[in-house]
């Protein structure tokens, strides 16, 4: 430790000790001071809770903490710098291309360009080659300080950077990142050096447009990834291949399960038959499980007066995703971006005593919202979309208990769907309409509830609804992926802007507690998401078509229709497949990735049995009883077993 002294800034470390340093000092003489492993080690710090370059200079006391590869808060430097790197190749093989943003994102990073040709495969292995040069040169990251005018001067040849400029103040320090010919607008921060990125991978191009305004012009965005570590570049690779075979637009296509046509308009989805009875089959058993749990059934319309969306706010803060007015009469409508303003207006029409709560409505509802083209994504991001929506109307003395009811519920139902979760508490954003500390008390009570509950979660800071705060439950597919799942908000102003009451106890009226809940988020998404969780082999129970039965040749076709009865009749769904030959339709009951095959041939229609082979089982079949066969298919069904047949 260095001297004591009045000039000296107090460094507070993790452990509390106090380290000496003099003024000017930067995150990298800390890592020095403490000693040459951490130094050699650190990739950046925390200062004062925020993370930062190791050239930082630090201007005030504060508590620091030198980060290295094994702290999480690295592998988002590493990837932001990664992204100045993969900029540095585009620009020297390319010079003329103006340059865009080039931030870090989950699993890796992207940079946008402005060039006059797309980008090729062949151009990123180009790219790619480069950027492994410049990580062998090991060039700096330096950080310099610079005002308006001269980053004016800096950038005077990147429309980009120079309409980015506009947005500072006059008198703004603004703040660029250098490593050998290149030169950004960037806050950082950036580990050292190039030579820190030793595992870097570009993955794919794409067109985005300019700050993502379809009004403006298209850009060539790239997207890379980059590890610490090679073996974990190699198992995100080989994960990046397998969610490659399990894309649901490609498989729903083989499977025929949904299209999207430009006549019809994009983000709209048709569901062919066998989309719709994997639909129906989910929403058939959704609908029994919350009648089971005291939830009524609503319906609403599609349409509503917009004067209805200018009570919920929504007309003020969500306009944007909603498609424009229809005026008829004076009157002006909306198609609906969400169903919780006509859920209240039920609740509206009776006087409710507190004796009637909890009231669950639940609805299937269907929902308009303009999403922006660029965004469009097969079923996981449209513009039309059915949602499994409730509102329960709660005291506010029984909303630890209902969320206790949602979480159970909700773990009974992913279960079925043999998914894992995580939970996420997302608290008050800047847009949010009302008193925020109503807002954070209300944040308190879900934080408690979980508490009490001993779950583990992760706070989502800002990710709150504008009217309250939720817990929001992420699904685990089968390849480790997190998917968008159920939602719980609790919402203390809609009840004042609809004066949502209830008569307590004491004869007097109070304001009811709303609870938005979602508990598989919208069917489109919900089914996106199961086709990529079994790769398209769905349990018996989801399964469009449970059984196929194939006759050995046509003689034994009325034997096998036969079957085929006693199958409908039990409630199962099968078809007879007796065209070509039998190794075809074989193959085909494998591609369309049936649970069942049938095949019956001479001994079968004799002993009035069935040979059965199962999906995932290869050619090993079993001989049984046709009863027991049926038998053993309803008890699948009826289990909703989700390893047999294997999947």
């Amino acid at each position: 430790m260095s001297s004591m002294s009045s000039e000296n800034l107090q460094i507070t470390l993790p452990n509390g000790d106090v380290l000496q340093m003099e003024p000017g000092s930067t995150a990298g003489d800390v890592a020095v001071a403490i000693g040459p492993g951490l130094a050699k080690a650190a990739i950046a710090a925390v200062i004062d809770g925020a993370t930062v370059s190791l050239g930082e200079p630090i201007r005030t006391d504060a508590a620091i903490r030198v980060i290295t590869a094994k702290d999480p808060e690295a592998l988002p430097v590493l990837r932001h710098s990664a992204a100045h790197v993969l900029a540095t190749a585009v620009r020297e093989i390319q010079p003329g291309a103006a340059i865009g943003f080039g931030p870090a994102i989950d699993n890796g990073f992207y940079y946008d360009f402005d060039v006059e040709v797309p980008f090729t495969p062949e151009d990123l292995e180009v790219f790619e080659t480069k950027m492994s040069e410049i990580v062998a040169e090991d060039q700096m990251f330096k950080r310099r300080r610079v005002n308006k005018e001269e980053a004016r001067q800096l950038f005077s040849d990147d429309p980009l950077k120079l309409e980015r400029l506009e947005e500072f103040r006059d008198d703004e320090v603004i703040t660029v990142y250098e490593n050998g010919p290149f030169l950004d607008l960037c806050k950082g921060p950036h580990v050292p050096s190039t030579g820190h990125l030793r595992h870097v991978k570009l993955l794919s191009a794409a067109g985005a447009y300019w700050r993502g305004d379809e009004n403006r012009q298209m850009l060539q965005r790239i997207y890379g990834t980059a590890f610490q570590k090679k073996e974990e570049m190699e198992e995100y690779l080989l994960r990046l291949e397998e969610a490659k075979k399990r894309d649901h637009r490609l498989l729903a296509k083989e499977l025929d399960l949904y299209s999207i046509k430009e006549e019809v308009g994009q983000g709209l989805v048709l569901w062919h038959p066998k989309g719709a009875i994997v639909r129906h089959t989910i929403e058939e058993y959704l609908k029994a499980t919350l009648l089971a749990h005291d939830y009524e059934l609503v319906y609403t319309p599609q349409i509503a007066n917009e004067e209805l969306y200018e009570i919920s706010g929504h007309l003020e803060v969500f306009e944007d995703n909603m498609f424009p007015a229809m005026d008829d009469d004076g009157s002006r409508f909306r198609l609906k971006p969400m169903n919780c303003p006509h859920h209240f207006m039920i609740y509206s029409t009776q006087t409710r005593s507190y004796r009637d709560l909890p009231l669950r409505f639940a609805e299937l509802g269907t929902c308009y919202r303009y999403e922006r083209s660029g965004t469009l994504h097969g079923m996981l991001r449209v513009r039309c979309f059915t949602q499994d929506d409730a509102h329960i109307f709660v005291r506010p003395d029984q909303i630890g208990e209902e969320y206790d009811r949602l979480l159970d519920l909700t773990d009974e139902l992913l279960k079925v769907f043999g998914y894992e979760y995580h939970i996420a508490l997302s608290t008050r954003p800047d847009k949010a309409i009302g008193d925020p500390t109503v807002y954070d008390g209300a944040t308190d009570t879900l934080r408690r509830v979980l508490e009490a509950r001993g779950m583990d979660y992760v706070v989502d800071e800002g990710g709150g609804a504008f009217y309250g705060p939720k817990i929001d439950v992420n699904v685990v597919d089968a390849i480790g992926r997190e998917w968008q799942g159920g939602t719980f908000q609790l919402d203390f102003l809609m009840p004042e802007r609809f004066g949502l009451e209830y008569i307590g106890s004491d004869n007097q009226p109070h304001k009811a507690v709303v609870i938005h809940r979602t508990l598989l988020g919208s069917m489109e998404r919900f089914v996106g998401g199961l086709i990529e969780h079994y790769r398209g082999a769905f349990p018996t129970w989801l399964a469009p078509e449970q059984v196929r039965l194939l006759p050995v040749s046509k003689q034994w076709v009325e034997s096998t229709q036969s079957l085929a009865d006693e199958l409908l009749m039990a409630g199962i769904r099968v078809k007879v497949a007796s065209r070509d030959t039998l190794g075809y339709r074989i193959r085909e009951s494998e591609t369309m990735k049936i649970p069942f095959m049938g095949v019956v041939g001479e001994r079968e229609a004799s002993d009035d049995t069935v040979a059965v082979r199962k999906r995932g089982a290869g050619k090993k079949q079993d001989v049984m009883g046709r009863s027991d066969f049926i038998s053993m298919i309803l008890r699948d069904i009826e289990t909703k077993s989700i390893s047999s047949p294997a999947i």
